[in-house]
Parts: structure tokens; sequence; C-alpha cells
């Protein structure tokens, strides 16, 4: 390129260049106004310029570091650099550009594009050795940067994408060695996609706005942050969020976030790996579906002061769940249902106050539970489920009360499965679960087998009173005692010697024998449970 065909601020800048010196064409005005269509000669550059310093156009001064440092102009044409080799740094400032650059398999050095305007950026497949920096930029049409790769940091603090009816922020299989900053007013207007993406160090929504309704808001499904995630202070999404089989190295924080997506799931996180902590928490709400199915969280996933809910169907998801603790103590009634099943938590802590209408706990195991609540309170936890009965959230609470020393309770639990178990069956089965719950309350209420055994010995004692039975002709004459006799029908093992003295005959042999079998029956179900109630198990 002749420099004698170069403009003015072409020439500040190439004379600059080898020093990597800092061109200001702003006169004194560092802010993108409004009269960008106003800015005249004196603040155009072409991008073909730029281009040919980048790559090599302009000798390296001796013990100088060359570089392109540009504030406030507007970059004409096209910067195309696609498959280049840079090895000098590249930073402009509240410049404007006509057309969005294309980086596309570039090999880069440090990039610094803040506050500026793009309608566009392609930087696909490049590979940045040092930090890329965008902050304060806006870009429509969308930025993409699938399968690039940046050495240092990315830094879209107070970036503004929009492409609403398609992808705001392409990203898929993005690596980055440092941290992500999409933070400070970040705002997407479209899908921000970070699919298979990996991250060595933090990725920060910390006060992001995303806005695609009705769509994908925020796609990092595969996702491999190395840290901690930030999508807190003051985060809004309207979209659903998916991190389906996303991993975390440190903790998730989701702190005060406002999610929105009403027609389904606002956060999907199925099959989600985190090594610390989950906090959807403080303020955190949800207008649609939160979904941690599958997950596997080492430490605590809280929901403590959240606000859940939806129209209809389920307002929490976390089956299959495996975590060391659920805090589930949100500031009001989740409206919709909560599916625990078959999740595995080793403590779960809730409040009464704000239990859903609806749950599902077939196969959901605990350890323990806070607070543990009588059973009378538990039971109509339990009864919330209201997909049929199942035996498994009976037997599981039974356990962990008699785990906590609180047999009284673990029967009660099992005395309501017998009866939950005998209102699914049919018509003879009812019967004669009636009949255990009278006599004998299924075996869990061993002093009414007690009671009715009392009762049938009065009863024998007063009918053979009056009704004396045959007495035999053995030879002996033994005095005859209806209370005893009735002692000597009831034991199961020896005799007093009674019922082989006398016999009674007709009815009263009949009744003898119901006395026999009632009596063998409760005999054995209070001996076991009196024993059961006195010694824990």
């Amino acid at each position: 390129m002749d420099f004698d065909e170069l403009s003015a601020p072409e020439r500040r800048l190439w004379e600059a260049f080898p020093r990597g010196e800092a061109v200001d064409l702003t006169g004194g005005d560092p802010t993108v106004s409004d009269q960008i269509a106003h800015w005249g000669p004196d603040r155009t550059v072409r991008a073909e310029v730029l281009v040919a310093l980048l790559l090599g156009a302009v000798e390296q001064s001796p013990g100088q570091v060359p570089g392109v440092r540009l504030t406030g102009a507007r970059i004409t044409g096209s910067l195309n650099l696609g498959h280049a080799q840079v090895s000098v740094p590249l930073a402009l400032t509240g410049c404007v550009f006509d057309e969005a650059p294309h980086l596309y398999w570039a090999q880069m050095n440090s990039v610094h594009l803040m506050r500026c305007r793009l309608p566009g950026l392609v930087a696909s497949g490049t590979r940045i050795d040092g930090h890329l920096w965008l902050e304060g930029s806006r870009v429509h049409g969308g930025l993409w940067l699938d399968g690039a790769h940046i050495s240092g940091i990315l830094n879209m603090s107070g970036v503004y994408l929009t492409n609403p009816q398609g992808d705001a922020l392409l990203a898929d299989r993005m690596l980055v060695d440092a941290n992500v900053y999409c933070d400070r007013g970040f705002t997407a207007q479209g899908e921000v996609r970070l699919p298979g993406a990996r991250v060595g160090g933090q990725l920060i929504f910390r006060e992001a706005r995303l806005h695609n309704p009705g769509g994908v808001a925020l796609y990092a499904s595969r996702l491999d942050v190395a840290a901690n995630v930030f999508c807190d202070g003051g985060f809004q999404a309207q979209g659903e969020l998916r991190m389906r089989g996303a991993r975390v190295g440190g903790y998730l924080s989701f702190v005060g976030a406002e999610l929105s997506h009403p027609s389904g799931t606002a956060l999907n996180a199925d099959d989600l790996g985190v090594e610390t902590d989950v906090y959807c928490s403080d303020g955190f709400s949800s207008d649609g579906t939160v979904s941690f199915a599958g997950a596997r969280i080492t430490g605590q996933l809280s929901l403590r002061g959240a606000r859940l809910g939806v129209a209809e169907g389920t307002a929490l998801n976390v089956q299959r769940l495996q975590a060391e603790e659920v805090l589930l103590r949100p500031t009001e009634p989740i409206r919709g249902a909560v599916d625990l099943s078959y999740a595995k938590i080793s403590l779960f802590r809730d409040d009464p106050r704000t239990w859903p209408e609806r749950l599902q706990l077939d196969g959901f195991q605990y350890d323990n539970l806070d607070p543990a609540l009588n059973a009378r309170q538990r039971l109509d936890w339990l009864h919330r489920d209201t997909d049929g009965y199942a035996p498994q959230p009976y037997e599981r609470l039974a356990t962990a009360y008699r785990s906590l020393g609180l047999d009284a309770d673990g029967r009660n639990v099992l005395l309501a499965k017998s009866r939950d178990r005998r209102a699914s069956q049919g018509p003879a089965r009812k019967a004669i679960g009636w009949m255990q719950e009278i006599l004998v309350g299924y075996g869990y209420l061993p002093f009414r087998a007690a009671s009715w055994l009392i009762a049938l010995i009065v009863f024998g004692s007063v009918y053979f009173h009056f009704r004396t039975p045959t007495r035999l002709d053995t030879g002996q004459n033994p005095h005859f005692n209806s209370f005893w006799y009735t002692i000597d029908l009831i034991l199961p093992i020896g005799n007093i010697g009674l019922t082989g003295q006398y016999a009674p005959k007709g009815i009263d042999q009949w009744i003898a024998y119901t006395i026999s079998m009632l009596g063998l029956v409760l005999g054995f179900t209070a001996a076991a449970g009196i024993t059961r109630a006195l010694s824990r198990e």
C-alpha cells in the first residue's frame, strides 16, 4: 500500500504502528454518539489499512512493540483476516464498523474491541494467544466464536448482542483457558449458545439479561467450567436456560435470578454435574419448570427463599437427583408438582408451610429429614403423592423414624401403609383388610390385639359358665372352672388339663374351636407386638 494514498488519520495510524502508540480520533470525546452518520474523513479509516498493518506492511522498529491501537474511528470496508497469522495486538476503542469483521480461523494476538459498534463479528475457529476484550461493545447480527480458542480472558462485560431471529452468540465448542465475563449489563436479544464449550476459569453472567421469549435463551448443554458459574446479582432470562449435561468444577449460583419460560422449562439442568453446591435461593424465582433430573451435586442444592411455580404440571423436577443435601424451603408454597421420584439425598430439609399441593415420591431415598416431624404430619406429606399407592415411600419413612429411635412413629407409618394399600384393593381383600384392622391393627397395634384377647377370655368364661361342657368318664372328677377352661382352649402349647376332661357338643363345640383359633392368632400377635414395642428394633 502506497503511503501517499493514505488519508490524514490513516497516516497517523501508519506512523504510530511501529511503536504501538495509540491514535485517538475522538477530539476529546470518547463516547460513540448518535452522530455517527456525520463523522467525516477526519474520523474514517479504511479496513484495508488495518489489514495491511496487521499483516506486516510496516517493519517493526528496533526495541519497540508494534500494534494497532485506534480510538474513535469509523472503519469502512471489510476487515477480513480469515486464516491470517497476526503477531501484533489489535486494540480498537469506540470504533464503528460498516461491515462485520471476519477473523475466522485466524491466529491472532490479543484482540480488544471495546465500546465498538459492529454489524456482526465472525471469529469461528480463531486462535487468540491472549485476551479477547469486547467490553461495552454493541454487536448487531450475531457474534460467532464457535470453535475459537482463547488462551486468556474472554471479556464481554456490558456487551449488547442482538439477533432476535437467530443466534446472538454462537460459541459452540469454544475453548477459553481463563475466565469468561458476561456481566455488568451484558444483554443478548436472541439465543446465546455455549454447547460443548470449555472454560478453564469462571463463567460469570452476573447482572446479565438474556431475552429469547418462547425459545432458548441460553443453550449450554455439555458446557464444562473448571471453577464457578455465576448467574446471579440480578440475572434475568426470558426463555429456557438449557444446561443439560453441563459440568461445573466449583459451585453454581442462581442467587436472586429471575427466570421466565411459562410455556415450558425455565431451567433445564438435567444430568448436571457440580462439584460443590447449587444455589437457587434468596430471591430466585422461576415462572416455568426447574429441572435437575439426574443431576449429581456433591454438596447442597439450596432452594431457600425461592419462588417456584407453573400454571400446570411440574414446577420442580429432581427425579434421580443425587445430592448430599437438598434445602427446599421456598418463601411460599410451590405452585405445581414437585417430583422427587428415585432421588438419592442424604439430608432432605423442607418446611411444612411451603409444601406443594402435589408430590411424586415413589423411589425417593433419604437418610435424614429435617424437621423430622411426627408421623401424622409426615403422612400428610406422603399423601400429597396423588399418583396412586406405592409401598416404597412408606417403607422409607418408617426406616427413617426407626433410625432415630422413634419406633412408634415408624409403626404408625406402616399401619397407614396397610390402610392405604387396602383402599386400592378389590372388595374381598378390602373385607379381609378391615378384619385385620379391627382385630389386630395389621399387627402394628399390639395392645389392640391384647384387648381383643382379653375380651375373648371374658366371653369364653361367661359362655361356658352357663353352658358347662360334658364331663368325660376318665376316672377323674376335676372341678370345672369356665375361666381356666377358656385359657386352656387358647393356650397354643401344653394345657391345664380341663380340655381333656370336658368336651363341648353341638354349637358349643364350634364356639370352642373359634375361641382356640382366634386366641392363637391374637396371642401371637399381641406377644410379638408388645415384645417389639418394649425392645427397640
